[in-house]
């Protein structure tokens, strides 16, 4: 037996009388979102679709096509490189690992040849190396490759992917027939989850798909949601990153006040150690992304990373910044001369900064910075320790709330900075 979508008042009773038993809120800056206990820090983890998009081809690609054979790889690796250790707990399934149809009793199930050991034995598999298993559905009639989607099977899926050990599940929002849909489809497969009563991170692409139609709720996302893409997929380019930047700086009013433990803005995922960004690049989607407190999911080969990537990749200190358990996001505070600066407030009186040359044309550009300007006028009132930490970590001693800090910024590059209370 399957569940249909409700609607109506019968729907907006059921889902009524089930929140108070399946959600708490708390107050961040005045918001509310999903309190499961879980991301309260941003998600960190490895997702496979940027790197290894939908290779069905076991045969004349057997290294880089979805398979079982890749998730154990990738966790190993995990385990054994340090990025366990570094924090990256979520090895996360993306879309096409399903068989094109369901079973005999209405499941989900895996590609029996790619996954010969079905998502259970996966599961327990990545649960032995200390690690998270993170899984894809799709909120409407078919995942955006084509595979089964969820309408109509909510409980079910949820079920399945509880009973299988899931950690995580990526809902994704193609072929859904109406933003009523949509929306009632979310806030479901929420509340399903939370039925099963296993601890499942929840990652919503809501605002994605009802942006184009509606102006979504952030409110009501973060009520459902523990994160939740805004703006299009990132791709291995220089370009993608500039346009996922540029659309947060746009909408950044919107959508910064909204973050904090449980429940974050997900501007997609790392494409650092692929083949699109230069080094300079690669400092800057890192820096940014820590700033913004986003979600750490790498897509990339950790078979054959560069050890100039994984270094960046698991560089403690920015990973504190994403990590830092004051939980707000941080936020775009001006251009001058084309030097773009972000900040963002974290615990005990400290603050990130991040001084962007958006310059391609030329060599590295000197920028001097008012210490008074920075962190609201208090972040080095009436004193602070500055560290350099990206691109390269350097001391810059203390410096008085009356003095400058003069920066140096490749092109497409960017510095990021510590601020401590002296």
């Amino acid at each position: 037996v399957t569940m249909k979508l409700w609607s109506g008042e019968l729907w907006l009773s059921y889902e009524l009388a089930l929140r108070p038993l399946t959600l708490v809120f708390w107050g961040i800056l005045g918001a509310r979102a999903l309190d499961n206990g879980l991301a309260r820090t941003p998600t960190m983890g490895w997702l496979h679709w940027e790197r290894f998009v939908c290779n069905l081809d076991c045969q004349e690609e057997p290294d880089s096509c979805i398979s079982e054979q890749l998730f154990m790889q990738m966790a190993e690796l995990m385990v054994s490189d340090g990025w366990k250790d570094a924090g990256y707990e979520y090895l996360c399934i993306d879309d096409c690992w399903m068989a094109p149809e369901r079973d005999s009793q209405g499941r989900l199930q895996a590609d029996p040849k790619r996954f010969p050991g079905g998502i259970r034995h996966l599961a327990n598999y990545v649960h032995s190396k200390g690690l998270k298993l993170g899984i894809y559905a799709d909120v409407g009639n078919k995942t955006c490759a084509g595979f089964p989607g969820s309408f109509g099977y909510y409980d079910i899926d949820a079920q399945t992917f509880a009973d299988w050990g899931v950690d995580l599940l990526k809902f994704d929002g193609c072929y859904c027939d109406s933003v009523k849909s949509l929306v009632n489809g979310y806030k479901y497969m929420s509340l399903a989850l939370n039925r099963t009563g296993r601890s499942i991170v929840y990652s919503c692409e809501w605002p994605l798909y009802l942006r184009p139609f509606h102006k979504p709720n952030y409110t009501d996302i973060q009520q459902y949601c523990n994160h939740w893409r805004n703006f299009d997929d990132v791709y291995d380019s220089w370009g993608s990153i500039k346009n996922i930047l540029s659309w947060t700086t746009t909408n950044q009013k919107e959508i910064v006040d909204v973050a904090g433990p449980g429940g974050w803005n997900d501007p997609d995922m790392l494409v650092i150690g692929n083949f699109g960004l230069s080094w300079d690049q690669q400092v800057t989607q890192m820096a940014l992304w820590a700033i913004m407190a986003a979600p750490l999911l790498m897509s990339n080969d950790l078979r054959q990373i560069s050890p100039q990537a994984k270094a960046l990749l698991q560089d403690k200190d920015v990973i504190a910044i994403n990590q830092d358990p004051l939980g707000k996001q941080g936020y775009y505070l001006r251009t001058e001369n084309s030097i773009e600066v972000w900040e963002r407030p974290l615990s005990n009186l400290s603050w990130a900064v991040a001084v962007r040359n958006l310059k391609e044309i030329g060599g590295p550009c000197s920028y001097t910075i008012k210490v008074a300007s920075l962190g609201l006028g208090v972040a080095c009132n009436p004193g602070c320790f500055v560290t350099q930490l990206l691109p390269q970590k350097i001391k810059l001693g203390f410096h008085e709330w009356t003095s400058t800090l003069k920066t140096q910024i490749n092109p497409s590059g960017t510095v990021l900075l510590r601020l401590e209370q002296a």
